[in-house]
């Protein structure tokens, strides 16, 4: 058994006098809010792949992407149909600025985004592992 090759995707927007950032709500193997994120292809640079899911998942263009040295990893709580012999993700963290717009998520995986400051995010985000990975981006703004 073994972990999918993943990248976690902090997006943000700056505006004049602060920081936004989306978070998606999941409906795909689980509900609740997350960021962007998404298993590498074969072949793939990470690089590209938050190039790549940032666009499948919300439809916006990354301006800047900045690679960071926070790794994880997660189990699964069962296995997925879409994902057999997996038992969870290994993920390297991202931060993409975007231009603030529409998001055009994915209706397979998500149904409903925000644009939110930190404090909001750190309230409504499900999972440890990405409340941790916001902070760490996060610190970068201060």
């Amino acid at each position: 058994m073994k972990y999918r090759k993943a990248i976690f995707v902090v997006v943000y927007s700056k505006t004049n006098s602060s920081v936004e950032y989306l978070i998606l709500h999941r409906k795909k193997h689980w509900k609740g809010w997350e960021f962007p994120k998404g298993g590498v292809e074969a072949g793939e640079s990470l690089k590209k792949t938050v190039s790549r899911e940032i666009k499948e998942e919300t439809g916006l263009k990354a301006l800047k992407i900045r690679k960071f040295k926070e790794n994880g990893k997660y189990k699964y709580d069962r296995e997925f149909a879409d994902r057999k012999g997996l038992i969870g993700q290994s993920y390297s963290l991202f931060s993409a600025e975007v231009k603030k717009a529409k998001v055009k998520f994915d209706k397979k995986e998500h149904d409903g985004y925000k644009w939110v400051n930190f404090a909001k995010a750190m309230k409504v985000l499900t999972w440890r592992n990405q409340k941790r990975c916001l902070k760490i981006v996060n610190s970068r703004f201060r």
